[in-house]
């Protein structure tokens, strides 16, 4: 049995895993941010209350970056962990086998494994929540790459500097990375509503905005049009180097179909591989799969 975690900068939820998509919840928690010993004591408490054995593992979904090679956590919004040794660290306190991977990482898992990418070989997970990001996984094993960077496909220089449905210029936007121009500044929900302001001078919820288009609205329909082009652009690169059998899509965004469908088409026009199979599709996993996900770390490792 694997005790999995979903860790944000809000809240820890935990649970056990028996197999990879059978989850017995535990609860949730709030996140201590400044203090280690009590972050590694509510851990602690939730694998006791899940009556784990002594020694038995833990697999755990962050939101953070984990370097393959040194294990060194990048963790902005817990400062507790951020530039620790994670997996060693919270190995020693709790003596117990421990593995950590990005929040993103483990949403592709899941979806490699239990949800839309289930028997495909070559899964690239896409997340287009408040910003942009990804992952990989090569027959049934996460990818992660050098630096643990691998997947996130939001950041770089890449966002068009024009358009032309509608005829616009588009300014480059500073990143929270410190780089100007990321599709991350762009392509999320604060990108969707950035984008209509920026054609209509109108303040409007990522939700608001996708709902009136789907309405008809044609202010709504210029934003989309917009998002669209300047979204499928890197995603149709990102499919031509990777080569993904299937890209599943997190996040807020990805909870709306017809969006989805909409940049599936947008996609599948822009690649090298002609296909009439829907590439770009919904995720099919949604509040549990930072816990799947975990599970599936553990798993993918011969953790039982």
């Amino acid at each position: 049995m694997i005790t999995c975690f979903d860790i944000g900068g809000s809240a820890i939820k935990a649970a056990t895993a028996s197999g990879s998509e059978s989850l017995t919840p535990l609860g949730r928690v709030p996140t201590p941010l400044q203090d280690f010993a009590a972050f590694t004591a509510a851990i602690a408490q939730l694998v006791e209350t899940g009556g784990a054995t002594a020694g038995s593992p833990i697999a755990i979904s962050i939101t953070g970056v984990i370097d393959p090679d040194s294990g060194i956590a990048t963790v902005a919004n817990i400062p507790c962990l951020d530039g620790r040794p994670l997996a060693q660290d919270l190995g020693a306190v709790l003596q117990r086998p421990v593995l950590v991977a990005n929040d993103a990482d483990c949403f592709v898992l899941a979806e490699a494994h239990a949800g839309a990418g289930r028997g495909h070989r070559v899964v690239f997970g896409a997340i287009l929540g408040t910003g942009v990001g990804g992952g990989m996984v090569v027959d049934g094993q996460l990818h992660r790459g050098a630096g643990g960077w691998a997947g996130e496909w939001g950041h770089g220089t890449i966002v068009a500097t024009e358009v032309s449905v509608p005829p616009f210029k588009i300014a480059h936007f500073p990143c929270g990375c410190g780089r100007i121009g990321c599709l991350d500044t762009v392509g999320g929900a604060r990108g969707v509503e950035k984008l209509h302001k920026l054609l209509h001078g109108t303040e409007l919820a990522s939700l608001a905005i996708i709902e009136q288009w789907t309405a008809g609205d044609a202010a709504a329909a210029q934003t989309v049009d917009l998002y669209i082009q300047l979204v499928a652009q890197p995603l149709a690169l990102v499919a031509n180097i990777v080569g993904p059998d299937i890209i599943p899509v997190g996040g807020g965004l990805g909870n709306s179909a017809p969006l989805i469908a909409r940049l599936d088409s947008a996609v599948r026009s822009r690649i090298l591989r002609q296909t009439d199979r829907p590439l770009v599709v919904p995720a099919q996993l949604t509040a549990d799969a930072g816990l799947i996900g975990a599970a599936n770390l553990g798993f993918s490792q011969g953790w039982h």
